[in-house]
């Protein structure tokens, strides 16, 4: 399959509920549209931009509000979901199409999926990579992350209080992805039975628990540049309000609880990423709640950071998943 040089990724902003959405886009055809995790941007998709464009398709991956080159409110709950479902399909409409198929990773692979539930006259079909679609609903979600980990504390709940986690990245932002990327890749995660990275020591930091020293294969310098780069530019509390708005979603959504994704939709996910082990559950329950799955993946070996880690497997599932979507 023949590659789009980076030269050819168009960058560009669109109007939106955000303010703007800054995007990078390459190819043409039927659009889908890319939505990124944390701690991520647009460019954790260099690698679909180009196999996607090459497939025939309008691939966009699009800086999530509080991202990057995105506007960045000031205000903690300006990033609830339904709020990103609104710039999802304002860069849709900004772009000149009527619909697209959404795919998200990690963060982005929930606001891919919320975006099918609400706004299915938009999007056409769903994919999911890392995190499985879990239906609205349930316990209130600070309660359950609150009883997890006995004396430690999981990462989410760290994340909560504004300015905590900030001043543990803000110091070293560089240092600090560097370590939570090889902490959830592969080839450089703690061994089984090490210290969790997802939990948080009394009065520890999460970084106490990173491994230290060397990059996992899919990164290399640049990369780090890149992410870091923008980081240390905008600082992390745009990314981070997300956690902060879990108990808000909960209850934005409550009229959707238990209600399933229908659209044509895709999974992949790591063999060895927690996201995957943790939401078996999700997984098994996949024939209710997306009675329109087409196909579910594990990538075994594979850490979190599947599109990355596993470029060239992802890239096929992906094509393959979409030359085969109705219209």
């Amino acid at each position: 399959m023949s590659q789009t040089p980076a030269a050819e990724f168009r960058h560009r902003f669109v109007a939106s509920p955000a303010g703007r959405t800054h995007l990078v886009e390459s190819g043409e055809g039927p659009l889908v549209l890319l939505v990124h995790g944390f701690p991520e941007s647009w460019y954790s998709w260099r690698h679909q931009l180009t196999a996607l464009a090459a497939a025939g398709y309008r691939a966009v991956a699009v800086d999530v509000r509080g991202y990057g080159r995105s506007s960045r409110p000031a205000a903690v709950e300006a990033y609830r979901m339904l709020d990103l479902v609104a710039d999802a399909v304002a860069v849709v409409h900004g772009l000149g199409e009527s619909d697209a198929v959404v795919v998200g990773h990690d963060w982005g692979a929930n606001i891919a999926a919320t975006s099918a539930l609400l706004r299915p006259d938009v999007f056409r079909a769903v994919g999911m990579l890392s995190v499985p679609y879990a239906p609205p609903g349930g316990p209130r979600p600070s309660e359950v992350f609150a009883a997890m980990g006995g004396d430690e504390e999981f990462y989410v709940s760290y994340f909560q209080r504004p300015g905590r986690a900030e001043a543990e990245i803000e110091p070293d932002v560089r240092g600090w992805l560097a370590g939570l990327y090889a902490a959830l890749s592969a080839d450089t995660m703690p061994a089984p039975g090490a210290p969790d990275p997802h939990f948080v020591g009394r009065g520890g930091r999460m970084r106490d628990r990173f491994p230290a020293g060397r990059l996992p294969a899919w990164l290399g310098e640049r990369d780090l540049d890149v992410f870091a780069g923008e980081f240390e530019r905008t600082g992390l509390s745009g990314a981070l309000a997300r956690y902060r708005n879990m108990d808000r979603d909960w209850e934005d959504l409550a009229d959707h609880a238990g209600a399933p994704v229908t659209q044509p939709s895709l999974f992949v996910g790591g063999g060895l990423d927690a996201s995957t082990t943790w939401m078996g559950e999700a997984i098994a329950a996949f024939p209710t709640t997306l009675p329109g799955l087409v196909g579910s993946h594990i990538l075994e070996g594979c850490g979190h950071w599947v599109q990355q880690e596993r470029p060239a497997e992802v890239n096929r599932l992906l094509v393959e998943w979409l030359d085969a979507l109705p219209g």
